[in-house]
């Protein structure tokens, strides 16, 4: 689990009155949602693998000492978690290693190169008392062939192969160039994930084993011709939704081949933290630090508190899905008929 015990250092917080409090408070609210909507309906035996694009993890305006608590406690109900938009500075993410506790362990990519890339990493966390790491990990390179428009993918996917119980998996982390809305933006995001998940899908053909691509691919629904540049490789994503703040955008998603017979879907969805920190409600509570931070007044703070906890948190909610892993009875029954 999640540790908790720099909060009792908040007490002495001169210009946070009881925020030993506060934090505690939300923590306790985040973590009953959490068991409501995640790990009281777990079953034995399975694997739960997030993504969440946290917002420039973590560049310019430092967060709160509490939104790195409340990350923690949300990633820490995964067993494995792809974060995408990890910038170049790795203390806060050490910092956010540390919160998670000594049991998990993390790898993380190079920083991307030219504007497109916007000098991300990208990261793979998990828990080594439920997931193994297999020794094999690497960005994607595609051939020459397969190149979009004969250049490279402006943020090479990140993968790493683990293994749970029996199952064998591999992940492909990606952040694809979202650009804008034209045709041409459209076109070219699905030339990307094209050409990812074809490559994805033949390693899983060839290894026979899952490959999971998850991420923020930057699909705005799910009926055009970019979600299905990703459906058409045999990758099959489980529903979840809109997972941008406003809910109009279906921006992240996990796919993984060799569904129903390589591993089984068990149950997935997002998770919205504004139903426990930073609500609508926290306000007021929240303006002199933010104030504070900026070293100046919002103008019209009610307006500008939405934009802002997603500098907190995210402008993405994570996603996950849990998988069957432990197929030993039916491996067994092979051999008897």
């Amino acid at each position: 689990m999640a540790f908790y015990h720099t909060i009792k250092t908040y007490a002495d917080d001169p210009g946070y009155p009881d925020k030993d409090k506060w934090v505690a408070e939300r923590l306790l609210s985040l973590r009953e949602i959490l068991r409501q909507k995640i790990t009281n309906g777990r079953r034995p035996n399975s694997l739960i693998i997030g993504s969440w694009n946290i917002r420039a993890f973590d560049e310019g305006r430092p967060r709160l000492d509490e939104s790195y608590h409340y990350i923690a406690e949300i990633i820490d109900k995964f067993d494995i978690c792809a974060v995408q938009e990890v910038k170049s500075d790795l203390a806060p993410l050490r910092r956010l290693m540390h919160l998670l506790g000594p049991n998990w362990d993390y790898f993380v990519s190079d920083i991307t190169g030219g504007a497109a890339g916007n000098r991300e990493r990208m990261a793979f966390l998990y828990n080594r008392n439920r997931v193994i790491f297999r020794n094999l990990i690497g960005e994607i390179a595609l051939p020459k062939e397969a190149l979009v428009d004969a250049n490279p993918i402006a943020r090479s996917p990140f993968f790493a192969s683990f293994q749970a119980g029996w199952f064998r998996f591999t992940l492909c982390s990606a952040h694809i160039i979202f650009g804008g809305s034209s045709t041409a933006d459209k076109a070219l995001r699905a030339k990307e994930i094209d050409a990812i998940s074809a490559i994805l899908a033949k390693r899983a053909k060839t290894e026979d084993e899952v490959y999971v691509l998850l991420g923020d691919l930057n699909i705005e629904t799910t009926d055009d011709n970019i979600f299905a540049a990703m459906t058409k490789h045999g990758l099959t994503p489980p529903h979840f939704g809109p997972t941008n703040m406003s809910g109009t955008k279906h921006f992240d998603q996990i796919a993984f081949t060799g569904s129903g017979r390589k591993t089984r879907h068990l149950r997935s969805g997002g998770f919205d933290w504004r139903d426990a920190v930073f609500r609508p409600q926290d306000a007021a509570h929240y303006q002199t630090h933010a104030e504070r931070s900026r070293g100046e007044a919002y103008a019209n703070w009610a307006k500008s508190y939405k934009n802002w906890t997603t500098h907190e948190m995210s402008d993405h909610i994570p996603i996950w899905v849990e998988l069957e892993v432990d197929y030993s009875d039916d491996y067994l029954r092979r051999f008897v008929g």
